[in-house]
């Protein structure tokens, strides 16, 4: 194996060709992801047929370069602009957009940078090293186990809903409300659809996510008389951040990366919910959780190493199992194919040179992406000063764009619009947004892996309880609730003491 990595690595090195390659796609990744409504999805989807014309290990390690760009170049526009580029930078907007308001976006965007080189590298590593191992992990997950692991993750909501769990726990039951139009799981049968052909493929998660977030905040900013936002001025130094804004940081920061290589290992789920997880467990792990919402670095170490080492874990199913980990790795599942391989238990043995190529060229990918990002940060923050008459209006053109690019079909710029007022009437009343994104995100998964382990077993749910992983999983969701509801009530008697 090591001699495989050798050679895989060395003929990428040494291929000028794939190195330019890998720098392109990384500079296209990061513009996609910084866009708001041009996802990484977009950028795989378009630069797609481009690599048919080009060799096997170019092609393929071009379009892992855009997987690893811009997944984070979303921390751009959640930072400056408070709305997340992909769904895998929702939770950086938490901490990210309070620091750039208070003049400290130059170290929320090094820092950023900083998480997302070190949760990409974790990522990339253990996916060289024990992908084949880890693989077999997967294979012992049935229904039953994923089911419940989706469960555990519904459960985390609470740790985001601020104040009040009955707003939370309502908004995560809205998105999943929303996530059940269309066609449902394994039978296909309409749902909520009245009559419209429209509604039969339900709502994309890119038009709920833009609409929740860009869109509301245009109607907000428009129905408001608020001033520009300015940046302070301040020096930016090396790379943005001291070693000081580390202290304490270390470990949130290897535990969040841990969280987004587990949680992309698992097929459906990736980095759209590695980093809402990761920045609960940050936060419910803190000795100073009230400070989470005001800009501390805390939360954007968790989100963005989370985010990012979940592109390693979303690659080890799909090429050792052939199972696409989400939207992203689907595309590429797709460019292997129409590169006449088929991922899975046998490419290792049929294709390991280009298997190992990859792994080299996603190495450079990131140290690529680091550099780009951080040389190119003083251009970022200038975009904070652009004003708001010439910006909204932008950000609506793309992100109508990026809807009708989806399927071409208009019905999804009426999305954006549902969803943008729904957004700014849960702004109003003070319910939280991320309960409602995870809700919808993972309503799908919930749903076909319950109906899937009933039909397996005959109709008999309490089958999920003598399985040992799913009732690993069922034995941490009930921790995490009653921890949950500790701490929240020893809060309030500490608010009735005062």
């Amino acid at each position: 194996m090591f001699e495989l990595i050798l050679s895989g690595f060395a003929a990428v090195f040494a291929d000028p060709m794939s190195i330019g390659m890998v720098f392109l796609g990384v500079m296209v990744g990061i513009i996609f992801g910084a866009l708001p409504g041009l996802t990484v999805v977009a950028g795989l989807s378009m630069f797609l047929p481009v690599t048919y014309v080009m060799a096997s290990n170019v092609g393929l390690s071009m379009l892992t370069a855009i997987y690893i760009g811009g997944t984070s170049g979303g921390l751009i526009s959640a930072i400056l602009l408070n709305i997340p580029g992909t769904p895998a930078s929702i939770a950086t907007t938490f901490e990210g957009s309070p620091m750039a308001k208070k003049g400290l976006a130059g170290k929320a965007l090094g820092l950023g940078v900083f998480a997302s080189l070190v949760g990409t590298l974790i990522g990339v590593i253990v996916m060289t090293l024990l992908s084949p191992t880890l693989a077999i992990l997967t294979l012992k997950f049935g229904p039953w186990e994923y089911f419940t692991v989706t469960f555990f993750a519904l459960t985390l909501i609470s740790a985001l809903t601020g104040k009040s769990i009955v707003k939370g726990l309502l908004s995560a039951l809205f998105g999943m409300m929303f996530a059940t139009i269309g066609l449902s799981p394994i039978d296909s049968a309409r749902r909520y659809t009245f009559g419209s052909l429209q509604l039969t493929s339900g709502f994309h998660l890119l038009v709920v996510l833009v609409g929740l977030y860009a869109i509301s905040e245009v109607f907000s900013s428009a129905s408001s008389k608020r001033p520009p936002v300015k940046v302070l001025n301040y020096k930016m130094k090396g790379l943005g951040f001291s070693l000081h804004d580390l202290k304490g940081n270390w470990i949130n920061l290897i535990r969040s990366s841990l969280v987004g290589l587990g949680i992309g290992i698992l097929p459906g789920i990736g980095g759209s919910t590695s980093n809402i997880i990761a920045y609960s467990v940050s936060k419910n792990a803190s000795k100073h959780p009230e400070k989470y919402g005001t800009g501390i670095p805390d939360g954007i170490i968790a989100s963005e190493s989370s985010n990012n080492a979940s592109i390693g874990g979303a690659m080890i199913p799909l090429l050792t199992l052939g199972i696409p980990g989400d939207g992203a790795t689907a595309i590429l599942l797709g460019g292997f194919m129409l590169h006449g391989m088929v991922p899975g238990p046998l490419l290792f043995q049929q294709n390991g040179d280009l298997v190992y190529n990859i792994f080299g060229s996603m190495l450079l990918a990131t140290v690529f992406m680091a550099i780009m990002m951080w040389a190119g940060m003083r251009m970022f923050v200038k975009i904070l000063k652009v004003p708001t008459h010439i910006l909204v209006p932008l950000i609506v053109v793309l992100c109508s764009i990026g809807a009708y690019a989806l399927g071409n079909r208009v019905f999804d710029m009426w999305g954006l619009l549902l969803f943008g007022v729904i957004g700014l009437l849960m702004s109003r009343f003070k319910i939280p947004v991320p309960p409602f994104i995870l809700g919808f995100i993972l309503e799908g998964a919930l749903e076909t892996n319950l109906r899937r382990g009933l039909e397996y077993s005959n109709g008999n749910f309490w089958e999920v309880f003598t399985r040992p992983i799913s009732g690993m999983f069922l034995l941490l969701t009930v921790l995490s609730l009653a921890t949950t509801l500790i701490k929240q009530y020893r809060a309030s008697k500490r608010a009735k003491g005062v």
